[in-house]
């Protein structure tokens, strides 16, 4: 079973992404890594017209990408750089509109197992103690042998 204490940094987890996935990069960096901690993970996605839908708010799309990856950090920061972990399942409640900032998500993992890690995200318009949206994952792990 993994540790409850990340093995892997904030640095080599950045670094991990920018190899493994550039395409998330493509039109400018808006991820970032912000900090993992025990069983946890907080990443950033700045604030870009990309991200906005008709009406001027951030799309559901982009919280969705963010709240997956967030998940995603927070699994290989404890299990170490598998990049073919990957998501089975994840339910978004979009809870209110968030505003024209930036975007913080905090994920904590409920649990991480040796084949399966689950996790809730919950996602900030920066300076708001509001969630503006919720999510919560499910990802498989394979096998290490």
């Amino acid at each position: 079973m993994a540790s409850h204490h990340p093995i892997m940094t904030r640095d080599e987890l950045a670094a991990f992404l920018d190899r493994e996935f550039p395409q998330i990069h493509m039109g400018g960096q808006t991820y970032f890594v912000d900090e993992v901690g025990p069983l946890s993970a907080r990443m950033r996605m700045t604030y870009h017209e990309r991200h906005i839908r008709p009406g001027g708010t951030i799309s559901g799309p982009a919280m969705m990408s963010l709240a997956d990856l967030t998940l995603y950090v927070a699994i290989l920061a404890h299990i170490g750089p598998v990049a073919l972990a990957v998501t089975t399942s994840l339910n978004f409640n979009f809870l209110r509109k968030p505003e024209q900032r930036d975007l913080i998500a905090d994920c904590r993992l409920l649990k991480l197992g040796k084949r399966l890690a689950v996790g809730d995200v919950s996602i900030y318009s920066e300076g708001s103690p509001e969630v503006v949206c919720h999510a919560t994952g499910t990802y498989s792990i394979p096998d290490r042998r």
